[in-house]
């Protein structure tokens, strides 16, 4: 027996270091990424990416969400069908991003194009936060305005970063699969701090009062215009430039984006991208209002709402993970179809749960709600980020920050008729602040919608996600207008370090 065990024993020194050396290999790989990133590209681009994507759009979305929920229903006491269509009205900044997207590509201040435009988004955030936190007996339509310029805030920031994002895409075309992943990685781990820390602080500092947290975010986008990399140019200097050019060149960037969106490899897969977000109508907030119920409902508290929708947001980071290991080079139509089959049988999770068919199952509620977030989310993210992959193959260079704001702000008219129809299909139900019966009916009705966007999935073209999707000469024709001469020197909005592999 002694014998037999020696040589077994004498194997294990030589499996360890081997075994460890491959753990440290998975676990430096996110770094190495990072850093791969940050060299083939400026770094404070980088951190910008990180600023506004992690902490504007993640942590403060996913902040305001959960207490701008509480904060209806707990302070100005609305029904769930007319929340949501508060809801959709502050969502019209980000319908708005076409003009934010022609503000940076054609009106600079002080010779920037980019960095003012962080820092108004800033201000705007900032004061907004800090108004609607303090301000006490707040009415409802000066609770709406403000909390529409804590929206208008993060449009902004965004449409901003999306531009320098494009314009990254289209020079270092191999990197576009990894900045969307840089992106989903970064909402993603800003969602999770949101969700995790905003049922605390409504808990302990009340559900107005924990809005003035989200005048943080924008602070430090406002640090961001002041420090990410921008070439200034004498030549682009507003007080210096005739009104009548600057008309011209917005009169150029949209006529040049009516050309583009009338391209068939252009406007059908928009289209397809508004139907899919459209026809999956929000049932949100009388979800929201189900969850937090003590009668009807699994009367989840402050912090188990923030809880459960961070354990979501930790899933997302998965579906993250999932793309970029596995899906990256899968042709758009077929990842968007199998994407969306996923979505709708995801949705119909959410039926089980209002039944409470759990129970029944013997699933606990809280096991089985984690569950059921986890899974949509990882769909979602994998849904979603090919979706932005295709809409940077869409932009041409000297509009991109114009025509990627259009895609989006399409993106966005998509959520807004899914909140607004959501919101009326809710209201249409009987659907209120203690009625409850026929939520399940329309989550039905939401999920089965979903099914019926795989009809329309032929609009998206059947390419890689790495092929070029716009035409060689609508690229070339607008080049020349998407660098500034000075000198002779064609100076990049967005500062490059490498052209790419080989």
């Amino acid at each position: 027996m002694d014998l037999y065990e020696a040589p077994k024993m004498a194997k294990r020194p030589n499996s360890d270091p081997s075994d460890s050396n491959k753990l440290l290999s998975i676990m430096a790989q996110p770094f190495r990424w990072f850093k791969m990133l940050s060299s083939e590209l400026n770094p404070s681009f980088i951190a910008g990416v990180v600023l506004v994507y992690g902490l504007s759009h993640g942590f403060s979305g996913s902040y305001f969400k959960v207490v701008s929920d509480y904060y209806w229903k707990d302070v100005q006491k609305l029904q769930p069908s007319v929340v949501q269509i508060y809801i959709g009205i502050y969502t019209i900044p980000w319908v708005m991003k076409p003009i934010w997207g022609l503000l940076t590509d054609a009106f600079p201040v002080r010779g920037y194009l980019r960095r003012p435009y962080f820092v108004i988004a800033g201000v705007v955030g900032t004061a907004s936060a800090v108004a609607v936190a303090m301000k006490e007996g707040l009415g409802i339509l000066g609770a709406l305005g403000l909390l529409i310029g804590i929206s208008a805030a993060m449009a902004i920031a965004d449409v901003t970063i999306d531009a320098c994002i494009v314009r990254s895409s289209i020079e270092v075309r191999w990197l576009a699969q990894d900045l969307q992943s840089l992106c989903g990685a970064c909402s993603s781990i800003g969602h999770l701090i949101g969700y995790s820390t905003s049922g605390v602080f409504v808990h302990l500092l009340g559900a107005q009062e924990a809005l003035g947290i989200l005048a943080i975010p924008p602070a430090m986008i406002i640090v961001l215009g002041f420090f990410i990399h921008e070439p200034r140019s004498s030549t682009l200097q507003s007080y210096g430039k005739p009104k009548g050019e600057s008309l011209k060149q917005v009169g150029v960037a949209i006529r040049d984006t009516c050309k583009a969106i009338k391209y068939p490899h252009v406007w059908k897969p928009a289209l397809f991208m508004f139907l899919c977000l459209s026809l999956s109508i929000s049932t949100h907030e009388g979800q929201f209002y189900w969850y937090t119920d003590k009668k009807a409902g699994p009367a989840f508290s402050q912090e188990s709402v923030g809880l459960i929708y961070a354990v979501g947001s930790a899933a997302s980071l998965i579906g993250v993970l999932i793309y970029h290991k596995t899906l990256r080079d899968v042709k758009f139509r077929r990842i968007l179809f199998f994407a969306q089959l996923f979505y709708g049988v995801a949705g119909l999770l959410d039926v089980v749960f209002i039944l409470r068919w759990n129970l029944v199952l013997k699933i606990p509620d809280e096991l089985f709600v984690v569950l059921e977030e986890c899974v949509s989310r990882i769909v979602s993210r994998i849904r979603w980020t090919p979706m932005m992959v295709l809409n940077t193959r869409l932009c041409s260079v000297g509009i991109e920050g114009t025509f990627f704001a259009l895609l989006a702000c399409i993106d966005s008219l998509g959520m807004l008729c899914s909140k607004w129809s959501g919101g009326l299909v809710l209201h249409a139900f009987g659907v209120t602040r203690s009625d409850f019966r026929n939520l399940w009916l329309v989550v039905l009705l939401r999920s089965l919608l979903r099914f019926v966007v795989l009809a329309f999935v032929f609009l998206v073209p059947d390419a890689s996600q790495s092929d070029i999707l716009v035409p060689s000469d609508q690229t070339v024709s607008r080049k020349s207008s998407t660098t500034v001469e000075e000198d002779g020197d064609s100076i990049p909005l967005v500062s490059m370090k490498g052209e790419g592999r080989g």
